[in-house]
């Protein structure tokens, strides 16, 4: 099912929690994979060479939801450069 509204613009992702109350600020490794539509060895090659945003809370690695949606962009507007 194709959610784009008239324009042909997706509107903007925003996740929740299960329950639907809270904004999801961070997601762990196996979502963000998902997410970005990557394989989990790929997220962890980007991750280890500090080429996509995250962060250590103890021992759980977390990626910012806002802040990797800025890095996405920041990546389609360097190879629509080049």
């Amino acid at each position: 099912m194709n959610k784009s509204n008239s324009s042909g613009v997706s509107p903007p992702l925003l996740l929740v929690n299960a329950a639907g109350d809270l904004p999801i600020l961070a997601l762990r490794p196996r979502d963000a994979s998902k997410a970005l539509g990557i394989g989990a060895r790929k997220l962890w090659e980007l991750t280890r060479d500090n080429k996509i945003p995250h962060f250590r809370l103890g021992t759980a690695i977390l990626y910012p939801v806002d802040t990797l949606k800025t890095w996405l962009e920041t990546q389609t507007k360097g190879k629509e450069q080049a």
